[in-house]
């Protein structure tokens, strides 16, 4: 008997210890794929739930005035990328949806801020495959209601520009409101031109001030006259303009943005936008149609002649320079242009831009030009003259 209880009690041999570490591993490796498993069903039915959210809420659950894509994606349905985010297609678009600890890792906490617009922080994002992003975190104290998300977030789903910023993705989780937007390295049009640190990098030339110009028209007429509806923009400004590594121009910000019916929007609307660019027809009426962001138009560009703010003092840069602006001589505008440019600007040129903007800023909204017309002037004006040939 006491043999028996001496052979019971002796320690397993070393197979034995073997066999149940590897019972054990397997085990691990189950309960794994079974959490992970679990983890993607969630997600996905988080994202889907996340879209269908945002279509329900920004389209009032009705099919008329719904936002229509342009499928500039081939394929189609739900597609599944790496471990960490789903990818949707939304109407054709391919957008990404973001896991908050994902943004959260990226932005190393909302470590690093890199801007501050009325409702939001903006934040410096670096992902896993070495992409650069800029997390707009649309804040609730700071007036970012949770309607004013989803229309930005439902806009930017639908729309694409090689002069507009591009959205990237979304996240909305756990009281989080974040857009993850195309990372444009040159800071803002502000910055660059009234700044020390912007001008530091270099003064605007004249060229790149007309490219910039037609880049934000560019910009404007699509979204006038090509996305569906018409988009009407509201807060048209240089803090709102994005520049490249080449000082191209991207539009962005579409928190303020209205859709229209054939550029109109019935009724009156509680005026958004920024003094200095902001029509004064709006300020007056409330009344929003699409020459409110033609006016704003006109006074970028006489911020891109003179070099100065939208608000001088209590004046507006289009009260301030009336006069001067309406003198329709050449001398005078170059008496306006900006100091830094040393007088360097083509006076055809200048005095198309000069023309424009005053078309953009007449009172009567009705007989400013449209954003194509707009665009053929500027290009005319761009394009090298054809010299004469000499007799031979």
């Amino acid at each position: 008997m006491s043999m028996l209880e001496t052979q019971g009690s002796s320690p397993p041999t070393s197979s034995q210890g073997s066999l149940w570490i590897l019972v054990a591993l397997l085990a691990l490796i189950f309960l794994i794929f079974i959490w992970n498993k679990r983890y993607f069903f969630n997600l996905d039915c988080y994202c889907r739930h996340c879209t269908c959210c945002i279509s329900k809420e920004y389209s009032g659950g009705k099919k008329k005035g719904k936002l229509q894509a342009r499928n500039n994606t081939k394929g189609g349905g739900t597609t599944h990328e790496k471990p960490g985010h789903i990818g949707i297609n939304i109407c054709g678009e391919n957008t990404r949806t973001f896991a908050l600890e994902e943004v959260k890792f990226a932005t190393k906490d909302f470590g690093i801020r890199i801007g501050v617009g009325a409702t939001s922080y903006v934040y410096l994002a670096v992902f896993g495959d070495g992409r650069l992003g800029a997390v707009k975190r649309v804040m609730v104290d700071r007036g970012g209601s949770r309607k004013m998300f989803l229309h930005e977030a439902s806009v930017l789903m639908r729309i694409s520009h090689p002069n507009l910023v591009g959205l990237m993705g979304i996240c909305f989780e756990r009281g989080e409101q974040l857009l993850l937007l195309e990372y444009v390295p040159n800071k803002s049009l502000f910055d660059r031109m009234h700044t020390h640190r912007g001008q530091s990098s270099g003064i605007l030339s004249w060229s790149k001030r007309l490219n910039i110009a037609l880049d934000i028209a560019h910009a404007l007429d699509y979204l006038h006259s090509h996305a569906d509806p018409p988009i009407i923009h509201r807060d048209v400004k240089s803090s709102n303009i994005l520049l490249t590594e080449t000082d191209h121009a991207k539009l962005g910000d579409f928190g303020f943005c209205k859709l229209g019916n054939n550029g109109h929007v019935q009724g009156r609307s509680p005026v958004k936008g920024s003094y200095g660019y902001t029509d004064t027809n709006y300020l007056r009426t409330g009344q929003v149609c699409y020459k409110l962001d033609i006016y704003s138009f006109g006074v970028l560009l006489l911020e891109l002649i003179t070099g100065l703010k939208a608000l001088i003092g209590s004046a507006t840069l289009a009260e301030w320079t009336e006069k001067p602006r309406k003198n329709e001589t050449l001398g005078v505008y170059y008496g306006m242009l900006d100091p830094k440019l040393n007088g360097d600007a083509n006076a055809d040129q200048l005095q198309t831009l000069m023309e424009i903007a005053n078309m953009c800023l007449l009172e009567n909204s009705e007989s400013r030009p449209t954003m194509s017309q707009i665009i053929n002037r500027l290009v005319y004006c761009m394009e090298p003259q054809l010299q004469p040939e000499l007799p031979v």
